[in-house]
């Protein structure tokens, strides 16, 4: 059988930086940041109450690009909404005709953060279950007491495979659905594995992406207690610093990115625009003997397994969409990696981060940079980091800094890995406008 690629055909975007695929775009190449003070949530754990978060979307705003699944709002926590009103935005974008397509052929595959109700949500639950005389939680009591106080549908509003039930349903999906909780890996992930449906022929669409929302009270406590977040004095704007050498830590945001994936002759028969061509994939994860987190092993593996997947040599590659989440060392030991596979072309492969623009989304990081490449090269340029005013020598890298970088090379390699040393890379092809 012929090979069969993969290309986007739409694209769906709900991001700090603005929703949709133009005001994404016109923000990103104007260097606008989307880290500002938090506003949904009035205090959180971390420094400044800052975040990166998607404006125009409160519960109210929401409806209006929910639309077409309205009646199930009320069983959509924020991450859920993100991600499905991304995949309808995407759907729209791609042209797809609902009554002319197999629906058969139609798949799913999306990747999303663990979900959490908010505190208050479990308040009469757990209140249910103290002892009044010892003031003691009384576990065997959750059973019978607990749950009594709970809402009916609780649970359907925060389990990770209920953004791709939605989407199925809004669009009479009825080939191959997957979910996929791999944290910051879950974007790319998603993709690749979207791609080799497509390819092995069990499908010639997939609506594909990633959404996560980590603008959570209590994600704020997880984030303080495991990761590096950033402080600052300026504005909010400045205080994600990928590969600088005064960076604190990351911010952290939320959003939801979806790509409509064709095969190129089912694209190309219906007469679809196409925004790109995905080319390989790789994952790994990586942990040393003493049973510590090896992100640099797991990178170096997944770039490594992603240009074998793609039939490319390192020097193929026009720019790395790096990870770049501007903490001290996960920053050095991604450098590292990049030094691994790239050796001395590392000194001159333009290297971006989005982090600064977007903050850290967890599962829908990978998606909505890999869109801000592919839009970029659109135009002929590499996104370009901003904040990175004195890139730190440790790391080495050829910063894309100031300004979009113009470039006639549209192949970017896009990295992505958690803090427990799960690693996702895609690498695709930008299409000129």
């Amino acid at each position: 059988m012929a090979e069969r690629r993969v290309v986007v055909t739409g694209i769906g975007l709900f991001s700090p930086i603005g929703i949709g695929h133009q005001a994404f775009e016109e923000n990103l190449l104007a260097g606008k940041s989307g880290v500002r003070t938090i506003e949904s949530i009035p205090h959180t754990a971390v420094p400044g109450n800052v975040g990166a978060e998607v404006p125009g979307f409160s519960d109210s705003e929401a409806k209006r690009f929910l639309r077409p699944v309205r009646k199930s709002i009320k069983v959509m926590c924020r991450d859920i909404q993100l991600g499905v009103a991304s995949a309808i935005q995407a759907f729209e974008h791609s042209g797809l005709d609902p009554e002319a397509i197999d629906h058969t052929r139609l798949g799913i595959d999306f990747g999303a953060n663990q979900m959490l109700s908010p505190p208050e949500v479990l308040r009469p639950a757990a209140y249910a279950c103290i002892n009044a005389e010892t003031g003691e939680f009384e576990y065997h009591r959750w059973g019978t007491d607990g749950m009594a106080n709970m809402e009916p549908l609780w649970l359907l509003k925060y389990l990770p495979n209920m953004p791709a039930c939605h989407i199925a349903i809004f669009a009479d999906s009825r080939g191959p659905n997957n979910s996929l909780t791999l944290a910051e890996a879950s974007g790319n992930a998603v993709i690749g594995e979207a791609m080799r449906v497509i390819q092995r022929g069990h499908a010639d669409m997939m609506i594909t992406g990633s959404t996560g929302s980590r603008i959570h009270a209590v994600k704020c406590l997880h984030a303080m207690l495991w990761e590096e977040i950033a402080r600052g004095e300026g504005p909010p704007e400045t205080w994600c610093r990928p590969f600088d050498v005064h960076r604190t830590g990351q911010v952290i945001g939320e959003g939801a990115a979806t790509f409509i994936l064709e095969e190129e002759e089912h694209a190309r028969a219906r007469g679809a625009t196409i925004w790109g061509r995905i080319l390989g994939t790789g994952s790994s994860c990586a942990t040393s003997p003493d049973g510590q987190t090896d992100r640099r092993r797991a990178l170096a593996n997944a770039m490594r397994i992603a240009l074998r997947d793609a039939g490319l040599q390192p020097q193929d590659i026009g720019h790395i969409n790096a990870h770049g989440l501007g903490e001290r060392v996960a920053d050095r030991e991604e450098a590292a990696a990049i030094r691994d596979v790239f050796g001395e072309l590392a000194d001159a492969i333009p290297v971006t981060s989005l982090k600064g623009y977007l903050g850290n989304s967890g599962a829908a990081g990978g998606t909505l940079e890999l869109a801000g490449s592919l839009l970029a090269l659109r135009r002929g340029v590499i996104p370009h980091t901003i904040n990175c005013d004195d890139p730190d020598p440790e790391c080495g890298l050829n910063i894309v800094r100031g300004e979009p970088l113009p470039t006639k090379n549209r192949v970017v390699m896009n990295l992505s890995v958690t803090l427990v040393g799960q690693a996702a890379v895609a690498i695709a092809e930008g299409v000129a406008a």
